[in-house]
């Protein structure tokens, strides 16, 4: 194969070669308009009009009947954001100029360069994610300008995690925070829910630049800055004047760095060492399991299976068979399987303060009697602690003391601790069997209740309905579902 650039003169010549060796006859009014080299160049021209006018012809000559293939290779970056844009506009202007010649020094295209490689590891995650969601897969360059990839990165406003999810987003979305897991840190679980939001904001704006400019300021500040530009659908650089500084420069900066890893080779950047691991594999445990103990088992640092599983805060996987926790384990040699698989099914015992009520550590709630279960129940909109307590027949005082709440104030999505003393004989709820197994299922798009159900033969749809407190059949993306499967 030869590559050769040629100017659209010569494209015009071979064209009008082409259509004097053409069999087909073209029309009488095409062969008006094209009745000499410099028309065909004009309307060639004309055709092109949308294209940057740095843009030229690759001719490829290749043994396929003399036919020449026709491919367009962009110059500029304007050009470029035109080859490149798939869902997401990608609209080039001074703004965005401005952040790829920042992104373009010598130090940014190192910091680019550590970005690839530790995309190596988290892309393949936000695209299975988004994919199954819906979400532009450009976006998942989003990451790196909230976080610059850490899962550990925390704002100064508080925000945490690879998708900066602040708390009471956090838990609108269903993301488990307590003592022992924050799963903003946890790369599928964050994504999930990022997801969630941005397909929500889609929904609301229309826009997929909007979405993402609501990510950063949220939503109330996109509708505000709408009202002010007196526009009834106007897209994000129509009211960008009226949103925060600071959503001002998120949305060029975004459409900067998916140009420059777009374009990495073009500029001179590869992917660095990372230092994660990207072939691992997935366990599912139902028990408190100590890190230490994974890692000696496997024979590896320890440091290597925290940093595969941000979440855990306290170096404990805070498992059950109610809630399974999801442990991310590098690939084992096979003569570590026996002891890997005795730590994992050891019995532990939980410590007794467990419970973080309204995002920080609570020490003063109450532990469980020796002989109780424990279940979580997760507050939904109308909810008071009067009904929570009828429903699992036990007092208002008692699921205060549980989970250190000095009032009778509950929001949305908080995690309350009930225990159910096991040997209770007034008590008219079943037991749960030792027999009794649950998995853990997280809603898809389009998903229901009955096709859930049907899904998983020893489920039905009042039996998932009455194992996670759900008052109706609505469910949404991103949610956890407990599912007994037998």
């Amino acid at each position: 194969m030869v590559l050769k650039k040629v100017s659209a003169i010569a494209v015009s010549s071979m064209l009008c070669a082409q259509l004097a060796l053409s069999k087909t006859t073209p029309s009488d009014s095409l062969l008006d308009t094209l009745t000499s080299e410099n028309s065909i160049a004009n309307h060639i021209d004309i055709q092109l009009e949308l294209i940057a006018d740095s843009i030229d012809f690759v001719y490829l000559e290749e043994e396929l009947g003399n036919s020449p293939i026709f491919e367009f290779v962009p110059e500029t970056v304007e050009g470029r954001l035109v080859y490149l844009q798939k869902t997401v506009p990608l609209t080039y202007n001074a703004q965005v100029q401005s952040y790829i010649d920042v992104y373009s020094t010598d130090r940014y295209k190192k910091h680019l360069s550590r970005m690839m490689g530790l995309g190596q590891y988290y892309f393949p995650i936000y695209e299975r994610v988004f994919a199954e969601q819906g979400i532009p897969d450009e976006i998942k360059y989003l990451s790196i300008v909230e976080s610059a990839l850490n899962p550990h990165a925390v704002s100064r406003v508080g925000a945490t995690g690879l998708w900066q999810f602040m708390f009471a987003t956090a838990r609108m979305y269903d993301l488990a925070i307590d003592n022992y897991i924050d799963e903003r840190k946890d790369p599928v679980a964050a994504s999930y829910a990022a997801a969630a939001y941005l397909m929500d904001a889609y929904n609301d704006f229309g826009d997929w630049l909007l979405a993402i400019a609501s990510y950063n300021c949220g939503k109330g500040n996109i509708l505000r800055a709408i009202q002010r530009s007196g526009l009834s659908s106007p897209d994000y650089w129509a009211i960008s004047p009226y949103l925060p500084r600071e959503t001002r420069n998120y949305v060029p900066a975004f459409i900067a760095v998916t140009y420059m890893l777009g374009y990495h080779e073009e500029h001179g950047i590869m992917p660095a060492d990372s230092g994660i691991l990207t072939e691992t594999e997935t366990v599912s445990v139902q028990k408190f399991v100590p890190l230490s103990g994974v890692a000696k088992a496997l024979e590896v640092e320890e440091e290597l299976i925290k940093s595969l599983n941000p979440a855990y805060k306290r170096g404990v996987v805070n498992g059950s068979p109610e809630f399974p926790k999801r442990l991310v384990l590098p690939e084992a040699a096979p003569r570590t399987y026996p002891a890997l698989y005795a730590v994992l099914n050891t019995s532990n015992t939980a410590p007794s303060v467990v419970n973080a009520v309204n995002g920080g550590d609570n020490n003063n709630a109450t532990a469980a009697p020796a002989s109780a279960h424990v279940t979580t129940h997760r507050v939904r909109k109308g909810e008071t602690l009067g009904i929570i307590a009828k429903r699992h027949q036990v007092t208002v005082q008692d699921l205060r003391a549980w989970n250190g709440i000095k009032n009778n104030t509950i929001v949305p999505g908080q995690r309350l601790r009930v225990f159910s003393p096991s040997d209770n004989a007034n008590s008219s709820r079943p037991s749960q069997t030792i027999s009794d197994s649950y998995i853990t299922y997280r809603v898809k798009k389009g998903d229901t209740l009955s096709g859930i159900a049907k899904r998983h033969r020893s489920a039905s749809v009042s039996a998932i309905k009455s194992d996670n407190g759900l008052n109706n059949s609505s469910i949404k993306p991103g949610m956890m579902l407990k599912i007994k499967v037998n």
